[in-house]
Parts: C-alpha cells; structure tokens; sequence
C-alpha cells in the first residue's frame, strides 16, 4: 500500500497550483510592458459583431495603429464608410479633418453631431495603446488559465460593463449595461505580448432603446522594433 500524502505536501502542492494560476496574470502583465518598452511597434485590430448587434458604423471598425515610445501614436481607423486618420503625444490628440489637422476642443465646438471626427476627437481623450490596454485587460479577468497556447479566462462583470461601452465613456449620460458577462485571451511569444482578443455579450440600452451586443475584439502586434511614424509639420504644431 502506497503512504497516503502528509497534510503539509498537500498544502504545498495546492499551494503551488495556485500560485501558478496568480502567476498568469503577472506574465501577461510583464509580456505587456516588454511591449511597452520597445523602441516601436504596429498593430491591426479587428472587430466581429455577431448577429449584427454592436453596430460597427461609430462604434466600431478596423484600426490600424503606430507607436514609438516616448513619440508619436498614429491610427487609422475605418467607421462606417469613413477612414479616420489621428495622431497622438503626450496625452493631446488631433484628428485630420477637410478643414486640416484639427484638435478634440476644436472639433467639441461642430455643430455637426454626426461628423465622425468629432466622435473620433472624442475616443482619443481615452484610447489606450495595446500594451496599456492588455495590462488593464487582464486586471479585468477573474483567473487566468493555459488555453492551448494562449492564456484565457472570464471577464469580471465591471470590466465586461466597461468594454461593451467602449471604455465606459459618458459617465451618468452614458448608456445602462445589463447582462453583462465576456472573455479574453492573451498570446505570449519570446516574452512580449503577440496578439489578445476579448469578446464581450450583454444589452445596452439608451433612450429607451435596447440593443443586444456581441462584439469580439482582436488585436494583432506586428513589426515590433522596426516601425516609424512620420508626422505632419502641421499635425505637430497642433500638438506643441
């Protein structure tokens, strides 16, 4: 008969197995900032509706992203029929318009409430780049388990809330989540984060209109190290 195991290595074996999954959190964490801390990088990021719930007109579409540390953020973000082009740094943004490169104060003042810029200027007051926003990401999970070879685990209700309202935006004026639930993964390769993607389900509803949502986001890192960005003269002069 095999000895049955003693208390204290069974306490350190589940102690272990916790460890490990707590230690998840941490590694995505860390591949986020190996990200961050890289002199340049790319990103595509794509977004599926299901059902057609989640409108990808305004709220959302495919973004095609640039950042150098400590300089330029550039995105190009198609809405609807619309591709919008934006640069940020150092916490100011400015959005390229008909009228020329114009800021979120300038574009507040248009009277024209479905002029996609203006909603763009908006966004950028809380865009966060991918390797800030998989650290929030994975703040926003209950546990982190091995999926295959990517971590995975289901989202908090608050972060599912945050995210089907893109970010959580309006504040009391905003729309009233319910039902909400999601997930997220999380691909490492040599240290660095590769790829994440979060769905997010749940009903939104303002004015008294109700819209189902199903929305799954996926962004994808590319040309780590080798990416430039090449500013405007006059997109820079509005962000001095």
């Amino acid at each position: 008969m095999k000895p049955l195991p003693t208390l204290a290595s069974f306490f350190a074996t589940a102690g272990l197995l916790l460890a490990a999954d707590a230690a998840t959190k941490d590694d995505v964490k860390a591949a986020a900032k190996s990200l961050a801390d890289q002199s340049s990088y790319s990103w595509k990021s794509s977004i599926e509706n299901a059902g057609g719930g989640g409108g990808g007109g305004r709220g959302g579409g495919p973004t095609d992203g640039k950042t150098e540390k400590g300089g330029f953020t550039h995105l190009s973000m198609v809405r609807g029929d619309n591709t919008i082009v934006a640069i940020l740094k150092g916490g100011k943004g400015v959005v390229k318009t008909a009228d020329g490169w114009q800021t979120a104060d300038e574009l507040a003042n248009d009277q024209d409430r479905q002029n996609p810029a203006r909603f763009a200027a908006r966004m950028l007051a809380n865009y966060k780049t991918p390797a800030v926003q998989a650290a929030d990401l994975a703040e926003q999970v209950k546990e982190l388990k091995k999926d295959g070879d990517s971590l995975g685990g289901e989202l908090t209700e608050a972060g599912a809330k945050s995210l089907l309202s893109f970010g959580g935006r309006g504040g009391g004026n905003g729309p009233e989540i319910s039902g909400a639930k999601g997930s997220a993964k999380f691909w490492v390769k040599d240290g660095a984060l590769a790829k994440y993607q979060f769905s997010v389900q749940g009903t939104m509803s303002f004015n008294g209109n109700d819209r189902e949502i199903n929305r799954t986001t996926t962004v994808e890192i590319k040309d780590v190290g080798t990416t430039k960005i090449e500013a405007p003269d006059d997109a820079k002069k509005k962000l001095q």
